[in-house]
């Protein structure tokens, strides 16, 4: 399993960076536009969609409705809001499940949640693009992910007892999610006094990404949650020993609109 995993990354990893850092426009819109309807075709499984053609149905009306928001760049704002508006919502349900699961267990419910995962992340992503410095933008957003899951995964091994959301996502733990936090907090403080913050900036980036770094950990428990419902370990098997695309980019898809949000409010011009 180690061995497919690392083969699996290597191989990915360039095409990502790529096309992340690389592609600017139309060209990136499109490249991420793929990605989110890899992982429609993946998320109408976990609505109760098991056959191919309404699969890739549902994967095909996310592509139109990306297509739709791309040429109409005034819904960017509603949709951001939607977006954090159902952040909220699903950390009430992840605290609640499976209690809450009576509210969201009807395919059509499911179907549309998908919508509110996956259209405000691509958004997110080009309004990153499009602000001053937005490679750097969407470099620091995935580092904030990915080290919090790297300081969750050590300290959970180490001093994980306490459990997260034992019906949702039983290998989590409070101290998993407090080594995380800690970890891109160092982060921060040490990008901070790189770059020579004020302290008031250090503050403020330091609080950021503890509010991003903890909304990226209701994206993992919210698919978690959709596919203990739905019996299934993975989103899919498309990336040998990674399960899904949709299980990369769980934790991205409610990072991303905050850290957006966030920017917003901040001031953040674009370039």
């Amino acid at each position: 399993m180690l061995k497919q995993r690392i083969i699996t990354a290597l191989l990915m990893l360039p095409i990502a960076l790529g096309g992340f850092f690389l592609l600017d426009g139309a060209a990136f819109a499109w490249f991420i536009g793929a990605i989110i309807a890899v992982a429609a075709w993946e998320w109408a499984q976990l609505a109760g969609l098991t056959g191919q053609p309404q699969r890739l149905g549902y994967a095909g009306a996310v592509a139109a409705a990306l297509l739709l928001l791309y040429f109409n760049q005034q819904l960017a704002g509603l949709l951001m809001t939607l977006g954090i508006v159902w952040w909220l919502l699903a950390t009430l349900l992840v605290l609640t499940f499976p209690e809450s699961s009576r509210y969201w267990a009807s395919s059509p419910i499911r179907l549309l949640i998908g919508l509110l995962i996956l259209l405000p992340a691509w958004q997110g992503l080009l309004l990153l693009k499009g602000l001053e410095h937005g490679n750097l933008l969407i470099l620091a957003v995935m580092v904030m992910v990915w080290g919090a899951d790297i300081g969750a995964y050590f300290s959970g091994r180490a001093f994980g007892k306490r459990k997260l959301a034992a019906q949702v996502s039983p290998g989590k733990s409070w101290e998993g999610v407090c080594g995380g936090l800690l970890a891109t907090g160092l982060i921060a403080i040490g990008t901070g006094l790189y770059c020579q913050w004020s302290a008031r900036v250090m503050i403020l980036a330091v609080l950021a990404t503890v509010l991003v770094v903890s909304l990226s950990v209701v994206g993992d428990l919210t698919e978690s949650m959709f596919k203990r419902q739905a019996g299934v370990k993975d989103s899919s098997n498309l990336l040998p020993g990674h399960g899904g695309v949709l299980d990369r980019v769980d934790s991205l898809t409610a990072a991303v609109p905050l850290f957006y949000v966030l920017l917003w409010l901040a001031g953040w011009s674009a370039q």
